[in-house]
């Protein structure tokens, strides 16, 4: 059974930073892609960033590109959203999210994902 353990979530200031942590765990697959998403009330679930394992890709949304950085620990199969210079708008529930997929990372973040995480709460507020 695929498990996350997801952290990093708070409240922030506009302008400033939030590292978001996702390890997951309870599966072995030879291709994979990890990422983000995040869903603001009323709003649909947005593929944020996301990391493949097969080849390496990565994709962001356009309105995070310039301001998030995700990352791969690939031993441990965890994955970290660096958010710089956020926003109001990028308040919403982040989720981390597994395909089991040898595929590019743009897919299944565009998608969906096979399996989610219980979410994180970023709220970017003055």
């Amino acid at each position: 059974q695929v498990q996350f353990m997801e952290s990093g979530g708070g409240l922030e200031q506009p302008g400033g930073s939030l590292r978001l942590s996702c390890e997951a765990s309870g599966f072995t697959l030879d291709g994979y892609v990890l990422g983000w998403f995040r869903q603001a009330p009323g709003k649909e679930r947005e593929g944020v960033a996301c990391i493949s394992s097969s080849d390496g890709s990565i994709y962001y949304a356009d309105s995070v590109k310039g301001r998030f950085t995700i990352s791969r620990e690939n031993d441990k199969m965890t994955v970290h959203l660096q958010m710089n210079n956020l926003k109001p708008e990028d308040t919403a529930v982040y989720l981390c999210g597994l395909d089991n997929a040898v595929v590019a990372a743009s897919i299944p973040c565009k998608y969906g994902m096979d399996y989610w995480g219980k979410g994180t709460l970023v709220t970017v507020s003055s």
